[in-house]
């Protein structure tokens, strides 16, 4: 375990803890399974199952964030991470085994610091394919609040485009 690399990800995330231990095994495990490296565009991907403390740790390590667009949720609420290696297309989900039942709660970051990555995810497939790069879009104004929003989040009403706050749900069908 890099210790260095370990501390950026505790000084980013604000403390220790198991969730941002999990994520930065995760991390370190996809790495090793795929080659990555930090990431300085949009050359690995995640896409996380979860929005917990982990997550931190990825961008630290890998470089993914919302904002470059390599950094995707699919919430199940799962302790779950799909990586890919852009270039290749090769991608892998990891997914975190079961704590053992003598580990207690407050001990989960020391079990998880003492473990081989191996011996806490299981390696399956993705299960989510390698999503496009991410793409700008031009801006509309909203014909109800009049606040701008990208041009694909819009919906049109009596042929004027409506943000997703002011969209007004059709409900007929619900009965």
């Amino acid at each position: 375990m890099d210790a260095e690399l370990w501390e950026k990800c505790v000084s980013f995330h604000g403390h220790s803890c198991g969730g941002l231990m999990t994520g930065f095994k995760a991390a370190e495990y996809a790495a090793q399974l795929l080659g990555l490296k930090f990431s300085d565009d949009e050359e690995t991907v995640c896409i996380s199952e979860n929005d917990a403390c982990g997550v931190d740790a990825i961008q630290v390590v890998l470089g993914c964030t919302v904002g470059k667009g390599n950094l995707l949720f699919h919430l199940t609420g799962k302790q779950a991470y799909t990586f890919y290696e852009r270039e290749s297309g090769r991608g892998l989900r990891l997914l975190l085994r079961p704590r053992p039942d003598w580990v207690k709660k407050g001990e989960s970051l020391e079990y998880m610091r003492c473990r081989e990555p191996r011996e806490l995810f299981e390696v399956m497939e993705p299960r989510i394919p390698l999503p496009e790069m991410a793409r700008l879009f031009g801006n509309m104004r909203c014909a109800v609040c009049g606040e701008e929003a990208a041009g694909v989040f819009m919906s049109f009403e009596n042929g004027q485009p409506v943000c997703r706050d002011c969209r007004r749900p059709y409900r007929r069908l619900d009965i």
